[in-house]
Order: structure tokens, then sequence, then C-alpha cells
């Protein structure tokens, strides 16, 4: 069958200048009516015609408390814009706010956008709105999240291995009774950063104590409140926390000055990041580095190969993080 609007048209009922505006991504279809005229065009092999002009990096924010202007997130678009000028490809950006008001129609002049493919930040985006990308005129790679369930291609941190590797760190250097600095809001990367420490503890013959679990705001200034309110209560702590990232560990950690503990002489802390400032704290903090700037480029090129012909499979891209020990953890090897 031939691709062209006209047989668009003659496959769905709708007029040829319904199916040209529909593919155009121009207002005045409705959702319904738009997910028809474009199943018909993937259909026929219409959107698979050269037409892809550049890639639209997509940050996602549910509420913008992991996604934010913190050095983590701007490395990574630099790295995104960076291998998008090596390769020629027009790169621009844009927020989408799951609490705007004008989120559905944004999420679908994105999908209905068959000129550009999408780079989806989706570190803060649950299953169900990244289920929605599926309508996409144009091919799509997800950015610092993983869903079992859905065929992209994504790029993404060894979560689980680095937590490991960060946790184990602490049982060698002596640690027993190792606590966990959870983050409040709950995005993927902490789930599986908690079943690496859980897995950390289990093979070497320890457990997690629920006393040992803390949840914590995710900014450093939050973090600090809600680690100084529990500080108030007098709990027993661990010798040692595993925390879900650098801005928990910081904030815990002026909590725990504040309150007169000693770190790493009370408690030792091992975050997760390596945020520029991890170097500088006092003391500096030890943490696993993340390869953020070369996640950007890793999906920019996975993206590149989707909008050739016969990149049409799904990968799983895992960077492996590198664990920097710093000043942060005691060792306890020596000790009674």
């Amino acid at each position: 069958m031939k691709a062209n609007i006209r047989t668009i048209s003659q496959m769905t009922g709708f007029s040829t200048a319904t199916v040209s505006n529909a593919l155009n991504n121009k207002r005045g279809v409705n959702r319904e009516t738009a997910e028809k005229i474009l199943k018909a065009a993937r259909e026929i092999g219409y959107l698979d015609s050269p037409g892809i002009g550049r890639v639209k990096l997509v940050t996602y924010i549910e509420n913008g408390s992991i996604v934010n202007e913190s050095p983590f997130f701007s490395m990574l678009m630099s790295g995104v814009e960076s291998e998008c000028r090596r390769l020629g490809i027009d790169a621009v950006s844009c927020h989408l706010h799951r609490e705007d008001p004008n989120y559905d129609g944004y999420m679908d002049e994105l999908l209905n956008d068959q000129s550009s493919a999408l780079l989806v930040l989706a570190t803060e985006m649950d299953a169900k709105e990244a289920a929605k990308l599926q309508r996409a005129a144009a091919p799509v790679v997800i950015l610092d999240n993983w869903y079992e369930d859905l065929p992209f291609s994504a790029v993404l941190i060894d979560n689980a291995d680095a937590a490991y590797k960060a946790v184990s760190h602490l049982i060698e250097m002596g640690h027993t009774r190792i606590g966990h600095l959870r983050g409040r809001f709950e995005i993927k990367n902490f789930y599986y950063r908690r079943q690496g420490y859980l897995r950390a503890l289990a093979e070497h013959g320890l457990t997690a104590s629920p006393d040992y679990t803390l949840t914590l705001s995710t900014g450093m200034e939050t973090s600090c409140a809600d680690m100084a309110a529990l500080l108030a209560k007098g709990p027993e702590l661990p010798t040692a926390f595993f925390a879900d990232n650098d801005m928990i560990a910081l904030g815990a950690m002026r909590a725990l000055q504040q309150a007169g503990y000693r770190v790493p002489g009370d408690v030792s802390l091992v975050g997760f990041d390596d945020l520029p400032f991890c170097a500088i704290s006092d003391p500096p903090l030890t943490t696993v580095k993340v390869h953020n700037y070369e996640m950007g480029i890793a999906a920019v090129r996975r993206l590149a190969e989707l909008m050739d012909p016969g990149g049409g499979y799904s990968t799983k891209t895992q960077i492996t993080s590198a664990f920097v020990p710093r000043s942060s953890v005691l060792d306890l090897r020596d000790r009674p």
C-alpha cells in the first residue's frame, strides 16, 4: 500500500486536511482522532519516511524533588548537547511538568511531532506516564530510568551494583551496623539502590534493621532539617549510613555535626552521585561517581541509531559507576 496522506484518509475515514493536521502536530485535532491517524500512518510505514530533523530533550518533572538545577543534571545535559553537536543533529530542550494545567496538551504535542526524536529524562517519571510515550510518532530513548514492561531503549546508572559496592566498602572497613538514608520521594533509582544495599548486607551475613532506615527529603536543606528532627528524639544510631544521594548525605552530615556527632568519628557516611562539592565538604564525602556526562553521550548515540533504518530494537545500557573513597568513612578494622 502506498504510504501517503490520501491513503491514511481512506483507512481512517478522516479528511485529508484532518490527517495532515494530525501528522504535523497542529492544534484542533482531538487526542482520539490523532491516535487513530498516527496508528494508521505507522501501519503503512508513513512515519518511517525520512523527516526527523532534530532531537528534543524532554525533562520530565513530577514535582522537582529529584530533578533540579544540581550539577548532576547540568552535566548530563552537557553530554547530550555535546554529542548532538558532534553528530550534526539539531537539539532543543523543554520541560514537561506533571502539575502544569496544560500537561496533557503539551504531552500530545510531543507525541505527535514526527520531526523530533525524543530523549526523555525520566528520573521522576513513573510507568503510567511513560506508557504514553509508546504513542510517539518518532523514536524515543529513556534516560536515567528503566521500565521492565515497556519496549523503550534506555540509558541509566548501574544503581544496584554501585550501591552494593559502596555498602561492601563499609563492611570491609569493619562496619556491621549500617543504616540507610532513604529519599522520601520514591523513584526507580532509589529502589534499585536499596536492593544493592540489602544484597551487600545479606552476602556478608548482616541484616538491615528497620531502626537504622531513616527517610529524609532529597534536598540538602530539607534533609538536614529532617535529620535534625530525628536526632532530637535521641535514637540509637548505626556506625555508618549509606545515603540514596549526595544531597541527602550532606544534609544529614550537617545535622549530625550540629547535634554534636563526629563524622566519621561517631557516624560514617557514604553518598551517591559525586557532586562537585563532595570533594570539599568537611569531611570530604565518600561517594559513588556517576558518569552523567557520558550517559548523555550514550543516550544521543542510541537515539541516532533509532533514527536510521534497521535500528528499531530496544536496548538497555547501564553506565558503570566508580566508587570514590574519601574521609567520611572511619576504619574500624583495628578496633576491639
